[in-house]
């Protein structure tokens, strides 16, 4: 979910648990060395730990201090990981920009522009690509049409957020496009 990873701290009955489970969840299981666990949320900040103690200096511990059922147990780590989205979602973090995923509004200093959902996966997608991608790639992998289509209406949706975010807050720059493809110019 959104990148987030589990560790089990101090609990390798739990950990083997629910590997044996086999869920959609990559979990990781951290003995009682505190300076594990320190470099494991250093490593990945949007995690979830799962303890049977109160751990005051992390923000997503999740404390099983008494027996649950494994649904009971399964629906906490799920609504837990789901409010850790919903966090991480309220402020990606773009060179000046801020955007909230939530509630699809690209902010700079005290402006926000309001984005439709198609604008706000173009600039999630191009946020996490490690280099440029083509009009094709985008249609592809945004647009999800698989067949080759006229990429005319990639161009047209980058061009139409290009402009919105040049009237709201005059960045020329925000999307740039070369031979290779599109970007973030971040």
């Amino acid at each position: 979910m959104y990148g987030s990873k589990i560790a089990i701290y101090n609990n390798f009955s739990l950990y083997n648990l629910l590997k044996e489970l086999k869920l959609d969840l990559s979990i990781l299981n951290i003995d009682s060395n505190e300076e594990n666990l320190d470099e494991f949320v250093k490593k990945n900040p949007n995690s979830l730990i799962i303890s049977s103690n109160k751990i005051n200096k992390f923000n997503n511990v999740l404390i099983l201090n008494k027996p649950l059922k494994i649904k009971t147990l399964i629906e906490k780590i799920n609504t837990s990981l789901s409010k850790a989205n919903f966090n991480i979602q309220s402020n990606v973090r773009l060179k000046d920009y801020s955007l909230d995923v939530n509630s699809r509004k690209l902010k700079k200093n005290k402006i926000s522009l309001k984005l439709t959902e198609k604008e706000v996966d173009l600039i999630i997608y191009l946020l996490n690509s490690n280099s440029e991608k083509s009009a094709l790639d985008l249609q592809k992998d945004v647009w999800k049409h698989i067949t080759d289509l006229e990429t005319h209406t990639v161009e047209t949706h980058i061009y139409r957020l290009r402009k919105k975010i040049n009237e709201k807050f005059e960045d020329n720059n925000f999307i740039i496009n070369n031979a290779k493809g599109y970007k973030l110019f971040l």
